[in-house]
Formats: structure tokens, C-alpha cells, sequence
């Protein structure tokens, strides 16, 4: 029997294949990661080679495969999560892409987005896609690209152009030109998409110039989506599940029932809540967004986006070359009993949730001659979790109930300093589960149910494991006191380059 998923798992920094066992409920039996090259070609720019992104994730699966020492023929399907919002162009007859891809951290369309906001436009767009106007997103991306690149709006007119969020760029690839398409999470996170009429809304695409002719194909997240060349792995293995990282990651969590909230510290943080099967449209800067399309129904959620997380962490490695491997962070936060009155607020590329401010920049406040690195890496860590707590509290007020835990995952959630702080922040229990590779996860448990390897959410569910639950231990007044000058450290860090 087919018991075998190739889980895609392309991310911001790198690119991962995880190779699950289905018939052992989910167990991961190999995996492979290679990082590419992160490129900034101007303040707040961030782009990626497309080339780059493609050859990492092949490179990762077809290791993957070989550490794992299995026969190809093994493999049932192929899921697929990715970094989202990065939005590639690409030619319809060469395959080649006409410009770089424009990273979901950049922020070259700030000034579009602040006319955006501005207008009378702002709340149709936020009732019909969930989002906010924001460089964020896909869309004002996409113009950018058509308005900027030599013959890119003509040729794009005459139906030469295709565009995709990374999920469509790879699967463009992987079926050898045959497959355009995209699922209902990623097409969610373009500013382009009505999550209400599942369809790529001829209005905005409009408000953007953006010509429908280039757009995917929108499908459910546990769809059949096409098949990869055979030429590729050596036989034709069927994509059959797609989500945006963070929708992979609430379902790898199994927060299936409207109220399960997950958070996720990747390169950013990410929470999302479950909301069912109608959306829930914020009022105070969270995001509505499609967590999944499955079985004839769709499921939205709530997020909160905040754009640097472990990217935070990255910087110290390879910016400031504090230590050689991200582990070791935990190792010199520890060296300090307290972060010594630094706070370090990351906004690289601006604030996400519930901030929204592309102006604000990042600040290390609190430094004195006492300082060391220890506390400089432990203020960074912490921001991640003061972070999660801005984001935790709006969730709460939108839905006007208070959680009785976090689920966690993504690589800095294996940090215990991290999930310990965190717990004292937030004064919530925060469970950790035995696999914190919850992405990939979640897209492996999305194709094995589209193919039948799971007969329902049950199944998955009776599979998960928790490895461990953080309780709190701060007294109250010393969190407020914290937090307290956490916010503090935000307000000098907004609208720093307005």
C-alpha cells in the first residue's frame, strides 16, 4: 500500500520536504531542509530568486526521499505549504520569471497602500477579502511588477503572463507547465480573492490593473490538483494538498472546531483562530482569512500577523554574528536572570498586527554599560512573545471570550525559554505538540485525507501527541510592569521613517 506523503514545506529563508508515514498516524521518517539567498535591494526591500525558491524545494524532496530510503512508487501524494503573499510573475510560454519574486515582508507599496486606506474603497475591500490594504498582500505586488518591468503590463494584457503566490509557481513547475492554480487559503492572502464568493473579484482586479487572464485557478485546499512529471521523481505523484503555511499549521494543530487558536513562530508570527464556517470580520486590525476548503465546505479564521518572529533571531546569527546556530540563542538568553531593562522591538520591515504601521522600524531601548549580549538575545527572544501577547488580547476582544490555552509550533516554539516566557506573559498554559513541524503537517494530513489515507478530521485528531504544557509562574505585577514597558518601546518605534 501507498502509505507515504511528500510534504512541501517552502518557506521564507528555506525550503523543507518532510516525509510523513500515514499508515504510523503521521510519523515523520525523513526530512531535508537548504536555505537560499535572501536579497534587499533597497530599504524595506525583499525579494528572492525565483530559480532559487524552486531548485531549494526539489533539491529538499529528492534528499529527503533518499535519506528516507524508500521507493518512490511508495509515495502517495504530495502536500504543499508555502510562504505566502510573495508573488511571482512569470512568462506563459518561456516559464521564466520576468522579475524576482516580491517577498510578503516587503514594503515598496506602502505609499499605494496608504491611498488605499485612505479611501472610500478601504471598506469594501476589507468586507470582501478580510484584509486591510497593505504592501503585505499579493495585489498592489502584482501591480508594482506590471507598472515597473519593461513590456510586463503589455505583454500581461495580451494573456502572456501568469502570476502565482508560491504555491502556483511550484506547481507550475512540478507538473512540467500543466497545472496553474492556486488553493482558497493562498488566493485568500492576494487582496484579490472575495472569501465570500470563493472567486477572484473582477472589481479589485480592476481597482489594480491587474487582468484576470493571469490568475490561477482557485481550488479546495484538499483538491487534486495535478500531477508532477514523471520525469521529475521518476513517476507521476498527485498534488492533492495546498495551504498557506499558517492555515497548514492550524490544521497540522487540529484546530478544527471554531474557537482552536494556534500561534506559530516561524520567521514571522503567526495566530490564527478557527472561526467556522462564516467569517468573522475584525474591527481592530485582525485579519479574516480562509483557513481551508474541504469536503464542499469552507472554514475561515482570524489572524494576527507579526512579520518578524525567528527572522528576529536570524539577524543575530548572521547581521550581528552573535552565535553560530539559532539554538544557541537559548543557551546565552539563559545566562541572565532577566532581560536588564533592554527591549528590542523588530519592526525590520515595518509592524503587522495590531499595529499596521510599514513606517515603524526596529529599536534595542533600556541599554546601559551593564549590558551583554545575554540580555541583548534575551530581549530579542521576548519580543516574540510581548508580540504574541498584543496580538492574543485583540483575538480575545473580537471574540469576547479569553482562551483557556495557546497551541504552539514552528521552530522557536522548541525554544523552552521562549514557551516559558511566553506562558508568564500571556498568564495562559501553553502546549506544546510532539511534532512542532506543524506546516508541513497540516499539508501531509490535507492530501492524505483527499486521497483517502485518513476518512476524516477524527482520524487526525486521535493521531496528535503533546510533548509539553508551560504553566505560568509571573506574578502579575511584574508581567504588567513588563508589558508596560514593552509599550513603551512600541510607541518609539512607530512612524519612525514617516
Amino acid at each position: 500500500m501507498k502509505k507515504y506523503i511528500l510534504s512541501l514545506d517552502q518557506g521564507t529563508t528555506s525550503s523543507r520536504c518532510i516525509i510523513f508515514d500515514i499508515s504510523l498516524g503521521g510519523v515523520p521518517i525523513s526530512s531535508a531542509s537548504k536555505e537560499f539567498k535572501q536579497i534587499f535591494p533597497a530599504d524595506g526591500w525583499v525579494e528572492h530568486d525565483p530559480a532559487d525558491i524552486l531548485e531549494s524545494q526539489i533539491y529538499s524532496a529528492k534528499e529527503a526521499i533518499r535519506r528516507a530510503g524508500i521507493n518512490v512508487k511508495e509515495i502517495a501524494a504530495i502536500g504543499i505549504t508555502n510562504q505566502r503573499e510573495t508573488t511571482i510573475v512569470w512568462d506563459k510560454d518561456t516559464g521564466a520569471p520576468v522579475y524576482n519574486a516580491i517577498v510578503w515582508q516587503c514594503r515598496r507599496t506602502a505609499t499605494l497602500c496608504d491611498e488605499l486606506k485612505s479611501s472610500e474603497l478601504a471598506e469594501s475591500i476589507r468586507l470582501k477579502t478580510g484584509l486591510i490594504p497593505d504592501a503585505y498582500f499579493s495585489g498592489t505586488k502584482i501591480k508594482w511588477i506590471l507598472d515597473n518591468v519593461p513590456s510586463a503590463r503589455e505583454n500581461a494584457e495580451a494573456g502572456k503572463l501568469m502570476f502565482g503566490t508560491v504555491d502556483s509557481w511550484l506547481m507550475y513547475n512540478l507538473t512540467g507547465g500543466k497545472t496553474h492554480a492556486t488553493d482558497y487559503s493562498n488566493a485568500s492572502r492576494t487582496m484579490l480573492f472575495n472569501i465570500n464568493t470563493l472567486k477572484w473579484d473582477k472589481e479589485l482586479l480592476g481597482l489594480l490593473d491587474i487582468p484576470e487572464v493571469m490568475m490561477p485557478s482557485a481550488l479546495p485546499s484538499a483538491s487534486i490538483f495535478g500531477y508532477t512529471d514523471k520525469a521529475l521523481f521518476g513517476e507521476e505523484i498527485p498534488i492533492a494538498g495546498v495551504a498557506g503555511d499558517q492555515q497548514a499549521a492550524l490544521f497540522g494543530q487540529c484546530c478544527f472546531n471554531a474557537g482552536d487558536a494556534k500561534n506559530t513562530y516561524g520567521t514571522g508570527g503567526f495566530m490564527l483562530m478557527n472561526t467556522g464556517e462564516k467569517p468573522v470580520f475584525s474591527q481592530n486590525g485582525l485579519l479574516t482569512t480562509i483557513a481551508w476548503g474541504l469536503d464542499g465546505k469552507v472554514n475561515y479564521a482570524l489572524e494576527g500577523s507579526v512579520f518578524i518572529c525567528g527572522a528576529a533571531i536570524q539577524w543575530l546569527r548572521d547581521g550581528m554574528k552573535m552565535f553560530n546556530y539559532a539554538y544557541q540563542s537559548e543557551e546565552l538568553a539563559s545566562s541572565v536572570p532577566d532581560c536588564g531593562g533592554v527591549y528590542f522591538v523588530p519592526a525590520f520591515v515595518g509592524l503587522g498586527a495590531p499595529y499596521w504601521d510599514p513606517y515603524a522600524r526596529g529599536i534595542i531601548a533600556g541599554i546601559t554599560r551593564a549590558t551583554t549580549q545575554g540580555h541583548i538575545v534575551r530581549a530579542v527572544l521576548e519580543s516574540m512573545a510581548y508580540q504574541t501577547y498584543d496580538v492574543l488580547k485583540v483575538m480575545e476582544a473580537e471574540c469576547g471570550a479569553k482562551m483557556s490555552s495557546l497551541k504552539v509550533d514552528g521552530g522557536a516554539s522548541a525554544n523552552n525559554l521562549l514557551m516559558q516566557f511566553q506562558a508568564d506573559v500571556l498568564d495562559l498554559p501553553i502546549v506544546r505538540p510532539a511534532f512542532v513541524e506543524t506546516t508541513a503537517l497540516g499539508a501531509a494530513n490535507l492530501a492524505a485525507l483527499s486521497i483517502g489515507l485518513y476518512s476524516s478530521v477524527e482520524d487526525i485528531a486521535k493521531a496528535s501527541k503533546i510533548e509539553r504544557t508551560f504553566a505560568p509562574q509571573m506574578s502579575d505585577e511584574l508581567r504588567q510592569e513588563k508589558l508596560s514597558m514593552w509599550q513603551k518601546a512600541v510607541e518609539r518605534s512607530c512612524g519612525w521613517t514617516k
